[in-house]
C-alpha cells in the first residue's frame, strides 16, 4: 500500500513539473529561512547556559535617579566587592573584572591584545576550562598570567606556552600559570587573556564606577532575601550615596539586560521572540503556497478521490494518502532547504555575530530535521487532504467539479494572509532602514574627519611633548592631545558628586574623561561657554573641568561656569561647557559627561591638517615608539563601525522580506497559471465575441489584484502600529510618515501585477481555435 502511494505522489509530481518546482522551491526557501532564524534564536539561548554553577552566580547591579529617572547600571565601584563577600556569609566567593589592552611580548614576537584583570576566584566560579594550570590558584601570584590557547599559538607557534614568561608593555614579566580553552561563542565574556586584580592599580575609591562584579551564592541562599539585605550598602560606606543594590542572575544577563524603574524590562529577548515570529512567517508562507496549488488543482484529482472511494477506501486512508504526498514533498524541500542554508550561513553568521554551523555528524540534529520536515509537511498538506477527501463520488463522478467560485473562499483567504505578511515585512525593513540612515545623519557633535586616534605606549608617553610639537610644527597636524578615552568611546563612571542645590534624592552618574589640555579643539567640539582646559598653561587645572549641555541641565546650573562640585572633599571648579557630542551608542541619550583635567592618560588623538598627512605621521611616531607597534584608528571608521551590526541586521530583514514576497509571487503565479488554464475555453468563447486581449488580461489581472489590496488595506494599520512600537525602543528616532505603508502598498501591488500579467497576456493571446477545438 504505501509502495503503492509513493508511486502516485511521484507520478503526480513528474506529471505537474511547473507546479511541483514551485510548491518544492517555496516551502525549500520559506524552511531554510526558517532554519537559519531557527539556528540563531538556538545560539542566542544558549549564553552562558554552559557554566556549572550558572543559576548560583549574580551580576551586582545598582539603581539610582538619572536625570529625574530611576535607571539601573552594571558598573560598580571596586572596593564594594570585598564588602559583599565580608559581611554577608550567603556570598560565597566575588570576582572584579576589568578590561585592559597590553603589549605582549616574548623574545622577536611581539603582539597586543586584549584581557581582563580578575579576582582569583574567576576560574573557579566560571566553566571556562583549564587546559593547563590549576584553576584555584592560577592567578594568586601577582606575576601570573593565564592566556587562551589561541593566544598561546599567536605568540608561541607550537610551543608550549605553560610555565613560559612573557613581558608586558616591555617592562614587566609574568609567568604563564594557566592556558583556557577558547571561549566559546555562547559568551558574553571577551578576553584572550586574565591578570590578577592585584595588577590592575585600582585604588579604594567609591566614586570610581568602572568595575563589574560578580559574586556566587550559597546553595540555600534565597535571592529575594539577598537582595532585601544588600540594597543599601553603597550608603552605608559611602556617605550620601543613594545607589540601591541587587542582583542579576549571570544566565540571564544576555536576554534580559534592559532594565526600567529598577526592575527587569527586556532586552534581547524581544528580538528573539522577534526572529521567533519570523520564522513562523517565513515557514507559513511557504505552507501557504502548497494548499492553494495543493486545492486549486483539486478538480484533477477529483475523479481519483471518487474512484478510491467507490473502492471503498475510508476519508482517513485518503487523508493519510494526501498527507503522505505533503510529507514526501517536504522531505525533497528539506534537502533543497539544507543547500540553501548552507549557502546563507556565512553571511548570515556575520549578521549575528555568530560562527553558525550545522552538526551533520549528529544524531539529534537529523532527528530535530525528520521532525520539522515532517511538521511542516503535516500542516501545508493537512487542509488539501481533508478537502480533497470530503468529495463525494456522486458530485464527482457526474463531471468536472465546480467549486471556489464564492466571494469569499479558504484560497482566496490564504492568498490575501500571503500578502499580508509580506507587505508587513517590507513596511518594516523600510522603518528599519530609515532609522538607521536617520541615526547615521545625526549630528555627532565633534570633527570625525581627519581624527586619528593611537593609544599611548610608555615610549609615547614619555615622549609625548616632543611628538607633539613635531607634529604640529612640520604642519602635519593642526593639534594635539591625550585623554583617558576617545571621543567615540564610551567612558568610565563617577558618581557620589554634590553640588550647591542639588536634589538630596538625585544620585547622578556621570562619564568621566580626562585629559590636559587641548581636548575640545583637537576634538572639533563646540565650546559654548568658558574655554578649554589647559594644565600646561594653567596649572590650577588639575583641579578644574569642563562640562556637556547634558550634566548642565542634570545640575540645574543655569550658567554653570565658575561653579563648584564635590567628589568626596575634592572641589572641581566649572571652568567651560561643550556642546553635547555623541559618545556611545548614535540612537541613544547623552550622557552627562564631565572632562576633568589631569595629566594621565591612555589616547594620543591627532587632528590632522590633511587626509593626505597619515604616512608621514605615522613615520615621527614610529620613530619615537620604537619599542611597541604603531596601530591607528580612525574617528569616522569608529563612529561608522557602531552602525555596522543594525546594518547588517537590516541586511537580514531585507533579504527575508525578498525572499517572502518571492514565494508569495511564486504561488500567484502557479494560481495564475493554474486559472488561466482551466478558463482557457471561457477566454476562447470571449474572443470569439469580439473580447479584446486588453480586456481579457484585465478581467483575469484583476481578481488576484482585489486580493493584494485587500491585504493592502487590513495590514497597513497593524504595520503602522508595529512600526511606531517599534520606533519608541530609541531615544534618537526617525520621525513616522504615511508614505511607507504607501510605498510598501504600492510595491507589493505593482510587484503581483507585473506577476500575474506574465500569465493572462499569455492566455489573453492564445488561438481560441485550440482552446475550443472540442467543443
Amino acid at each position: 500500500m504505501l509502495k503503492h502511494y509513493l508511486k502516485t505522489a511521484l507520478r503526480h509530481l513528474y506529471q505537474q513539473k511547473l507546479l511541483s518546482i514551485i510548491n518544492i522551491g517555496g516551502l525549500a526557501l520559506g524552511m531554510a529561512g526558517a532554519i537559519l532564524l531557527i539556528l540563531g534564536i538556538r545560539h542566542e539561548l544558549s549564553f552562558e547556559k554552559f557554566h556549572e554553577k550558572k543559576e548560583r552566580i549574580y551580576k551586582v547591579y545598582g539603581s539610582g535617579i538619572v536625570d529625574g529617572r530611576l535607571q539601573s547600571s552594571s558598573t560598580m565601584p571596586a572596593p564594594l566587592a570585598p564588602v559583599l563577600e565580608k559581611d554577608y556569609p550567603g556570598i560565597k566567593g566575588m570576582t572584579r573584572i576589568v578590561g585592559t589592552g597590553k603589549l605582549l611580548g616574548y623574545g622577536d614576537q611581539k603582539l597586543s591584545a586584549y584581557g581582563n584583570y580578575a579576582d582569583p576566584y574567576f576560574l573557579q566560579m566560571f566553566t571556562f576550562p583549564l587546559l593547563k594550570g590549576n584553576a584555584g590558584t592560577a592567578l594568586d601570584d601577582r606575576q601570573s598570567i593565564v592566556i587562551t590557547e589561541s593566544l598561546g599559538r599567536k605568540i608561541f607557534g607550537k610551543g608550549d606556552p605553560f610555565g613560559k614568561t612573557i613581558q608586558l608593555d616591555n617592562k614587566e614579566h609574568v609567568t604563564v600559570t594557566g592556558i583556557l580553552k577558547d571561549l566559546p561563542g555562547n559568551t558574553e565574556f571577551k578576553f584572550d587573556y586574565l591578570l590578577p586584580w592585584s595588577q590592575s592599580g585600582i585604588g579604594y575609591h567609591w566614586d570610581h564606577i568602572n568595575t563589574a562584579i560578580f559574586v556566587e551564592l550559597q546553595p540555600s541562599v534565597d535571592i529575594d532575601v539577598m537582595n532585601a539585605n544588600i540594597k543599601d550598602v553603597m550608603g552605608r560606606y559611602d556617605e550620601g550615596n543613594k545607589t540601591t543594590l541587587f542582583l542579576h542572575r549571570l544566565d540571564k544577563l544576555h536576554l534580559y539586560g534592559q532594565f526600567e524603574n529598577g526592575k527587569v524590562a527586556g532586552g534581547n529577548i524581544s528580538n528573539l521572540r522577534f526572529l521567533g515570529i519570523l520564522a513562523g512567517i517565513m515557514l507559513l508562507i511557504g505552507c501557504i503556497n502548497y494548499i492553494n496549488l495543493g486545492t486549486a488543482r483539486s478538480e484533477k484529482r477529483a475523479r481519483e478521490v471518487g474512484v478510491r472511494k467507490v473502492a471503498g477506501a475510508p476519508k482517513k486512508v485518503l487523508v493519510f494518502q494526501f498527507i503522505g504526498e505533503s510529507v514526501l514533498l517536504a522531505f525533497f524541500a528539506g534537502l533543497l532547504a539544507l543547500v540553501f542554508v548552507q549557502l546563507a550561513l556565512p553571511m548570515f553568521s556575520a549578521i549575528v555575530k555568530a560562527d553558525l554551523g550545522i552538526a551533520y555528524r549528529s544524531a539529534s540534529f537529523w532527528l530535530g530535521l525528520a521532525g520539522f520536515i515532517i511538521l511542516t509537511g503535516v500542516l501545508a498538506g493537512s487542509y488539501p487532504a481533508f478537502y480533497l477527501s470530503s468529495f463525494k463520488p456522486s458530485a464527482v463522478m457526474k463531471g468536472p467539479l465546480k467549486g471556489g467560485k464564492g466571494q469569499v473562499t479558504p484560497r482566496k483567504i490564504l492568498v490575501v494572509v500571503q500578502f499580508m505578511f509580506a507587505i508587513f515585512l517590507i513596511n518594516f525593513t523600510i522603518i528599519f532602514k530609515q532609522q538607521i540612515n536617520f541615526g547615521m545623519s545625526r549630528e555627532p557633535g565633534f570633527v570625525k574627519e581627519n581624527l586619528v586616534f593611537h593609544y599611548l605606549t610608555d615610549d609615547l608617553r614619555k615622549n609625548y611633548t616632543v611628538v607633539k610639537d613635531e607634529l604640529i610644527r612640520s604642519g602635519l597636524a593642526l593639534s594635539v592631545c591625550q585623554s583617558s578615552t576617545t571621543v567615540t568611546k564610551s567612558t568610565a563612571g563617577l558618581g557620589g558628586l554634590k553640588w550647591e542645590g542639588m536634589n538630596n534624592e538625585a544620585n547622578t552618574s556621570f562619564g568621566l574623561i580626562t585629559t590636559s589640555g587641548d581636548f575640545v579643539e583637537t576634538n572639533g567640539l563646540t565650546l559654548i561657554a568658558g574655554r578649554d582646559l589647559d594644565v600646561d598653561r594653567y596649572p590650577a587645572d588639575t583641579r578644574a573641568c569642563l562640562i556637556n549641555e547634558a550634566a548642565a541641565k542634570a545640575i540645574g546650573f543655569k550658567d554653570p561656569v565658575g561653579r563648584i562640585m564635590l567628589d568626596d572633599s575634592v572641589q572641581w571648579k566649572i571652568i567651560g561647557v561643550v556642546k553635547d557630542f555623541l559618545i556611545g551608542a548614535p540612537i541613544g541619550n547623552v550622557q552627562p559627561l564631565i572632562i576633568r583635567g589631569d595629566t594621565w592618560a591612555d589616547v594620543m588623538s591627532i587632528r590632522l591638517s590633511s587626509a593626505q598627512n597619515v604616512a608621514a605621521m605615522e613615520a615621527i611616531l614610529k620613530k619615537y615608539n620604537p619599542r611597541f607597534p604603531t596601530s591607528f584608528h580612525f574617528a569616522d571608521e569608529e563612529h561608522a563601525a557602531k552602525f555596522r551590526q543594525p546594518r547588517n541586521v537590516a541586511k537580514m530583514i531585507t533579504t527575508l522580506a525578498t525572499v517572502a514576497i518571492f514565494i508569495s509571487c511564486m504561488g500567484l503565479f502557479a494560481l495564475a497559471s493554474y486559472t488561466a488554464e482551466n478558463r482557457r475555453k471561457e477566454i476562447g468563447i470571449r474572443k470569439v465575441l469580439g473580447a479584446s486581449a486588453t480586456r481579457i488580461t484585465s478581467l483575469l489581472v484583476t481578481d488576484f489584484l482585489k486580493l493584494v489590496i485587500i491585504a493592502i488595506i487590513i495590514i497597513s494599520p497593524v504595520a503602522w502600529w508595529f512600526m511606531n512600537f517599534f520606533l519608541q525602543k530609541f531615544y534618537y528616532r526617525t520621525p513616522l510618515s504615511l508614505w511607507i505603508p504607501v510605498i510598501a502598498g504600492t510595491s507589493a501591488l505593482l510587484i503581483a501585477l507585473f506577476t500575474v500579467s506574465s500569465q493572462s497576456i499569455k492566455a489573453a493571446l492564445a488561438d481560441p481555435v485550440k482552446s475550443l477545438r472540442s467543443e
